[in-house]
């Protein structure tokens, strides 16, 4: 590895089938006092809406609430879904998180919903109009951070002059031509759209405008890894992880369901086809295997920084992937 790769999370606080929100917030504060212990540089969490298995719907309360059971991990979001929220009261709530949790604060930002339809309009009735003026909403909310706010009629306290670092994410080529743009760092996700990655990397370091933000181009891929002791006991792990992402597929709003000895007589093949191209991005085994095949995404994306999600069923078996993913991109760093 020519520079060192960091390693970050992605916490879905996904619900477990026999579980709920108490539970998976409570491990949801484990999993982040693990990963600040072994080093990762951010827990970020993302914003969902009207999905029963998924905790995660007051993203900026639960990135208070992990940034004050940890010490040194950045906390952020990945991300706030932009449209549905106006840029003032963003930056009032994370100027907020940055002075009491000073220099772990991170904002990434998304034009989706987060959800459907419906749930949208419910969220903001002029939601779709939002999401069009998605780059104009991005520079008010860099205003309401500036110190050159003071002198405006409408202020954001206490987020004016601090500063906030501030990522794009996105998983389509748009996305990736608005970061760079902006001079801002671009987070793609790899995790569930991984088909336009690569092309929208390659799009964002050739258009990139340096900002004072920025002075180069700086990416980071999610990815779904699923780590364990042998590459059999991590490929039954993982089919926690399709079975996910086929119930998304059947708008079955299940929640995260145990591994199976095979999903053969679980999806068709049609179903097969499309969970493999959105998981395609996932990297499932042992340490000997993972370092192998994350050695050749990362240095074949030119990537910054590693993000990872780790949908796993049994806590300490999600925990025990942590750790080897960890020690994975140790290795990695070293060679």
């Amino acid at each position: 590895m020519k520079n060192p790769i960091s390693l970050s999370i992605l916490e879905l606080a996904i619900i477990n089938n026999d579980s709920n929100a108490a539970e998976t917030l409570h491990k949801t504060k484990e999993i982040a006092q693990l990963t600040d212990t072994l080093g990762y540089k951010r827990f970020w969490l993302a914003e969902h809406h009207n999905m029963a298995h998924v905790a995660s719907t007051a993203t900026v309360v639960l990135i208070g609430y992990v940034a004050s059971q940890t010490q040194n991990i950045r906390v952020g979001s990945g991300g706030i879904m932009l449209p549905n929220h106006s840029p003032l009261i963003v930056a009032e709530q994370f100027g907020t998180l940055e002075t009491l949790y000073p220099g772990r604060i991170d904002l990434g930002l998304g034009r989706a919903p987060g959800t459907d339809q419906p749930t949208a309009e419910a969220i903001r009735k002029d939601f779709f109009e939002q999401a069009q003026r998605f780059p104009q909403n991005v520079s008010k909310l860099q205003e309401y951070f500036s110190a050159e706010n003071a002198t405006a009629k409408v202020r954001a306290f206490p987020a004016e002059g601090i500063k906030v670092p501030i990522w794009i994410l996105g998983s389509s080529m748009e996305s990736a031509s608005l970061a760079a743009s902006y001079g801002f760092p671009y987070a793609f996700a790899g995790h569930f759209a991984p088909r336009q990655m690569l092309q929208a990397f390659e799009f964002y370091r050739d258009n990139f405008q340096p900002s004072k933000f920025l002075d180069k181009p700086k990416t980071m891929a999610c990815v779904n890894i699923i780590a364990a002791d042998t590459d059999e006991e991590a490929e039954k792990l993982s089919t926690s992880l399709y079975q996910m992402f086929l119930n998304l597929i059947r708008n079955d709003r299940k929640g995260l369901q145990p591994p199976v000895d095979s999903l053969d007589d679980i999806m068709s093949e049609e179903e097969r086809f499309h969970v493999n191209q959105m998981t395609a991005c996932s990297f499932v085994g042992s340490k000997k295997k993972l370092v192998a095949d994350l050695k050749k995404f990362i240095d074949y994306a030119r990537i910054d920084e590693l993000m990872i999600t780790s949908p796993i069923f049994d806590h300490q078996a999600k925990l025990k992937s942590l750790q080897l993913t960890k020690e994975v991109v140790e290795e990695l760093n070293k060679k």
